[in-house]
C-alpha cells in the first residue's frame, strides 16, 4: 500500500487516467441526457416530472459513495499515516458536498409536484441533510487548526464517526414511514424499473463517476503542489531563523 504513497507514482497513474475519465464524463453526459430527456418514455404516474430523477438519483448515489471513500481513506490515513489517503479524502470532500447539495435541491424540486411541498422532515431527507453538514464539518475542521496534521486527524475522526449515518440514509425508507418510495433498483429480486429508464439512469451515474474522478485528480494535484510549496517555504524560513 505504501508504494502508492509516493506522489510521483501517483502522478504517473493520474496522468494516464485523467484524459480517459474526462472524455468519458463528456461523452456519457451527452448520451445520458439525450436518452433521459428525449428517449425515455414518460412515467405512467408522474408524467414528465420524473425526469429529474436522472439528475437526482445519481447525485444521491455519488454523495454516499464519496463519503464511503472518504471514510476508507481517513481510516488508512489515521492508522497507517498514509499521506496520499489524507489528501485524497480532503480533495473529495467538496465534491461530495456538491453532489449532496444537488441531491437535496433536485429532490426538493421533484417533491413539490409529487408531495405538494418542497421539504418534509422525514428520515431520508433529514439524514441526507445531516450528510451535507458532515461534509461541511469535515472541510471546516480540516482547516480549523494551525497544525495541518492535527486538523487532518480531527477531520478523519469526524469522518469515521459520521459513517453511522450511511446505513440510516440507505435503510431509512424501510425502518421508518417516509414519503420516499422503497428501493426500486438495488433489490434482491432485481430492478423494478423499466430498462428504458434504467439504462439512461446508469449512464448518468457513470458520467458522474467519470466527472468525479477527473475533478478529484485535479484537486489532488493542486493539494500536492500546495504542500510542496509550503514545505519549500518552511525549509527556506528555518535557516533564516
Amino acid at each position: 500500500m505504501h508504494k502508492y504513497a509516493n506522489p510521483l507514482r501517483y502522478q504517473r497513474i493520474a496522468d494516464a487516467i485523467f484524459p480517459w475519465v474526462l472524455t468519458g464524463a463528456v461523452i456519457l453526459s451527452v448520451v445520458g441526457l439525450y436518452y433521459a430527456l428525449l428517449k425515455a418514455p414518460p412515467d405512467y404516474q408522474q408524467g414528465e416530472a420524473y425526469r429529474i430523477m436522472f439528475v437526482h438519483v445519481p447525485a444521491a448515489w455519488m454523495a454516499l459513495m464519496i463519503y464511503s471513500m472518504m471514510a476508507v481513506a481517513s481510516m488508512i490515513a489515521f492508522i497507517w499515516r498514509h499521506p496520499l489517503a489524507e489528501i485524497s479524502a480532503r480533495a473529495a470532500a467538496p465534491l461530495g458536498a456538491v453532489f449532496t447539495a444537488i441531491a437535496l435541491i433536485t429532490g426538493s424540486v421533484w417533491g413539490k409536484p409529487m408531495w405538494g411541498t418542497y421539504w418534509v422532515w422525514d428520515a431520508r431527507l433529514t439524514s441526507v441533510l445531516f450528510l451535507l453538514f458532515l461534509y461541511i464539518g469535515y472541510i471546516a475542521l480540516h482547516d480549523a487548526f494551525d497544525d495541518p496534521a492535527r486538523g487532518a486527524r480531527a477531520a478523519a475522526i469526524l469522518c469515521l464517526a459520521g459513517t453511522v449515518n450511511l446505513p440510516i440514509i440507505k435503510f431509512s425508507v424501510e425502518w421508518w414511514n417516509t414519503l420516499h418510495q422503497p428501493a426500486s433498483i438495488m433489490r434482491a429480486d432485481g430492478p423494478a424499473i423499466h430498462p428504458s429508464m434504467l439504462t439512461p439512469l446508469l449512464v448518468m451515474w457513470a458520467a458522474y463517476l467519470c466527472f468525479f474522478a477527473a475533478v478529484h485528480i485535479l484537486r489532488t494535484r493542486a493539494e500536492l503542489t500546495d504542500r510542496k510549496i509550503r514545505n519549500l517555504r518552511l525549509s527556506v524560513a528555518e535557516p533564516a531563523e
